[in-house]
């Protein structure tokens, strides 16, 4: 494995289990136990984990968000597919609200050469289109929400954020729910990332859903959306019939990349 695919394997075991040795991710990833033990500095300096005598043990409780710097590292090359699938359904010269999120900011990446007026809720994802480059011809014109800035995440909450969204209407929102069922809808972990969802789906024409396999029925405390505020869902995970058929009662397009 190289350095990134390691990094990537570690987040993954850390996202299952409370504690892994070095020893176990020595014999994981084929690697020697100084590889192992700097890949764990660099991956607890990113907030991934906390060290301890031996190993590393995760930073996330059960039904937490896990911080940022873990969520990058997983479902990576879905998330590349998902962001690419998105920014195909995007018309140039739109109006788009981007949510917050590891996959918000793959869907950002694809958008760096893009003419439209698109409003990130991350710096993250602001950094991500201007990582195009200062030669680069077309370029989105960008309007920040204002508000709270959540330190890690570099998301914007509160009710500034909401309030500026609202004042607004965009033809397209995307977004990042933290999970998604077929009974509840889009849910988020934290109340106020979820009011700021919320004000982007009621704010937009059209309402786009970026969800990777890995957030399909997994439990989140606030609801953002019922299904029927979704029109076009985006995902890696192959549905079985019988979602396919729920989804369709509620006319929500699927895209499966």
């Amino acid at each position: 494995m190289n350095t990134d695919e390691r990094h990537r394997r570690i987040g993954e075991l850390l996202r299952h289990r409370e504690h892994v040795s070095v020893d176990e991710l020595m014999a994981e990833c084929g690697a020697s136990g100084a590889t192992i033990r700097r890949d764990l500095d660099v991956l607890e300096v990113h907030g991934v984990l906390r060290r301890v005598h031996g190993g590393a043990r995760s930073l996330v409780l059960r039904g937490e968000n896990p911080e940022y710097g873990q969520r990058e590292l997983e479902d990576h090359a879905a998330k590349v597919r998902i962001g690419a699938g998105v920014a195909v359904l995007l018309k140039d010269r739109s109006h788009v609200w981007l949510d917050s999120g590891t996959t918000a900011t793959e869907v950002a990446r694809q958008l760096q050469q893009r003419e439209m007026t698109l409003m990130p809720m991350s710096l993250q994802a602001v950094n991500a289109v201007a990582d195009g480059g200062p030669g680069a011809g077309r370029r989105p014109d960008l309007l920040l929400p204002g508000g709270r800035l959540v330190p890690g995440e570099l998301s914007f909450r509160g009710p500034m954020t909401e309030a500026n969204i609202r004042s607004l209407r965009f033809d397209t929102a995307v977004v990042t729910p933290c999970a998604l069922n077929l009974q509840d809808g889009l849910l988020a972990h934290d109340l106020e990332d979820a009011a700021v969802k919320r004000a982007g789906v009621e704010s937009a024409g059209r309402v786009i859903v970026a969800c990777s396999g890995t957030k399909w029925n997994a439990s989140a405390m606030a609801v953002v959306a019922s299904l029927d505020a979704v029109d076009v869902l985006v995902t890696d995970r192959q549905l079985s019939p019988e979602e396919l058929a729920r989804l369709t009662q509620h006319s929500v397009e699927v895209v499966i990349v």
